[in-house]
């Protein structure tokens, strides 16, 4: 069937939710992508941070047909090995003691969001159910993670949301101290916003937090979807702030582009939950586990997070270049290999005329070019992505 076939196919079965470049994808490996007409692209998108170890690598690979062969399925009224592997991996690795499976970001957020609530009424004498969240926020598509997600954009159609959130302006301290009160059970916020334009917290903003945490037994919540696992240069972002969470929100590159979610918590805040207080049916089955265990082994043996922080000063560097030779480039953002730039002007026809040079990047809050690459990308890939970047610029300017 030819390309144009297919997708007019598909457009016959598929729902319109996604606003789809017309190109079907048919193999990858490391940071190249293969189209169905043998075309190769540079991915710097990287299924949005998913694929964070590259398109089909072979460690990967040959976990997942090794576990596929014995078992991909068993419901959660028992156990399997490879959950138990995952989770001791996460937990050996983090400030967590627990840790709750699921299959996406957004169920991760859902089940963080459930639980902060769930200790919020059994831990105070009266019940605390409101959650703190900052502007440009994304926490996922559920009812209830578009209740913590603060912006409209994604919010529009769908009210009413579940009662009980707050949004204050990220990095504002003292919307931030005003917002919590008798009610709150916790505040909530990731490290690097991933579609908020690649805006860091602050160090005074999460020491605020922490300070309002322990002055008044709120929980503090991060989510580290898009960010965890490497992505800004240590295994987890949060750990480059010197505080302690109570609950974090994980997937897209824990099982290297196959579904999977989690949330790591504290023994105190996760021994809220007793049996059925939530589940999932696919959460923390073998065969995504077994992926999961194969990828986060590896990022860790690998030294992934070292190799991020070294090729995330070069990238910078070059996207500084960049910066000062182009005037509409407003500034660099991010950090490790999750970064962008900040542009003067919409950024989709930069993203149209680099998907024309076969390099594929992406564009968050309408003007933040924003760069996802696999972190096992070589510094030449670096070269020529910046390279390719530069052309597109030199034909917009």
């Amino acid at each position: 069937m030819l390309k144009h076939e297919f997708i007019k196919a598909s457009e016959d079965v598929i729902m319109n939710t996604y606003k789809r470049v017309p190109v079907v994808f048919v193999e990858g490996k490391d940071c190249m992508l293969i189209d169905s007409e043998g075309n190769k692209y540079l991915d710097m998108v990287g299924g949005l941070a998913a694929s964070g170890m590259g398109h089909s690598p072979d460690f990967l690979v040959e976990a997942m047909m090794k576990q596929a062969k014995k078992l991909m399925h068993v419901t959660n009224y028992y156990w399997n090995e490879p959950q138990y592997e995952l989770a001791k991996l996460l937990v050996d690795n983090s400030f967590g003691d627990k840790v709750f499976f699921c299959n996406s970001g957004a169920e991760a957020n859902e089940a963080a969001l459930k639980l902060a609530r769930k200790y919020g009424y059994k831990m105070f004498d009266t019940p605390r159910y409101e959650i703190v969240t900052v502007s440009e926020s994304f926490h996922g598509r559920t009812l209830g993670t578009l209740s913590a997600t603060a912006n409209e954009s994604y919010r529009e159609g769908y009210k009413p949301l579940p009662e009980g959130f707050k949004q204050v302006p990220f990095n504002d301290l003292e919307s931030l101290e005003n917002a919590v009160s008798e009610k709150t059970c916790a505040i909530m916020f990731e490290p690097l916003q991933g579609e908020g334009g690649l805006t860091q917290v602050s160090e005074a903003f999460v020491n605020k937090v922490n300070e309002l945490a322990k002055k008044q037994g709120i929980l503090i919540i991060v989510d580290e979807i898009q960010c965890g696992f490497g992505r800004t240069g240590s295994l987890f972002a949060y750990e480059q702030y010197g505080i302690v969470p109570d609950i974090m929100s994980l997937a897209k590159t824990m099982a290297g582009g196959f579904p999977i979610g989690a949330i790591v918590a504290t023994e105190k805040v996760a021994g809220a939950w007793n049996p059925g207080d939530h589940g999932t049916t696919f959460g923390g089955n073998p065969l995504a586990c077994a992926a999961g265990a194969a990828t986060v082994k590896e990022i860790i043996n690998q030294k992934i997070p070292e190799k991020v922080k070294e090729d995330g000063m070069y990238l910078s560097q070059k996207l500084h270049v960049l910066k000062e030779k182009y005037d509409f480039v407003k500034q660099v953002k991010g950090k490790g290999l999750m970064i962008g730039l900040e542009l003067d002007f919409p950024g989709d026809e930069i993203v149209r005329k680099a998907f024309d040079k076969k390099l594929i990047i992406n564009c968050t809050s309408g003007n933040v070019l924003r760069f996802l690459p696999p972190m096992v990308i070589t510094k030449d890939e670096i070269d020529l992505f910046v390279s390719t970047l530069d052309q597109v610029f030199q034909e917009v300017n």
